[in-house]
């Protein structure tokens, strides 16, 4: 069986778990959580993931900040990245796919559309 590893970046201890609880339907998944974007840069560093779902408004880092840090790192830019973003937040969707965010996922997240974006990106992914 597959594992794949998925770093979820989001500051609100509910929304970690509701992702983290809707990821583990996905066979052989492990699951990592960071709070920020400086503790998923920290565990970046130590650790290969697949996928990197992160939300844009936290404090200390946002998401943004930390898409264009990954993207502009040789070792990690080719990491898929979801942003989890609150509905109709359509700048900051705009600017995390201009940054180089692979999809995005709209706040209050459903269980179906998430797994149905991480499923596409693990695909294509190949």
């Amino acid at each position: 069986m597959t594992e794949h590893n998925f770093l979820v970046v989001e500051d609100s201890p509910t929304m970690r778990q509701l992702i983290t609880f809707a990821l583990k339907r996905i066979p052989g998944s492990k699951i990592v959580e960071a709070n920020d974007g400086i503790d998923a840069l920290k565990k970046l560093s130590t650790q290969k993931f697949d996928v990197i779902l992160t939300d844009i408004n936290m404090p200390i880092m946002d998401g943004l900040k930390l898409v264009s840090m990954v993207r502009n790192d040789p070792v990690h830019k080719t990491i898929p990245i979801i942003i989890i973003t609150t509905e109709g937040a359509e700048e900051d969707r705009k600017r995390g796919l201009s940054l180089g965010a692979n999809a995005y996922i709209a706040k209050p997240i459903q269980t179906a559309d998430l797994l149905n974006v991480v499923n596409q990106i693990l695909t294509s992914k190949g």
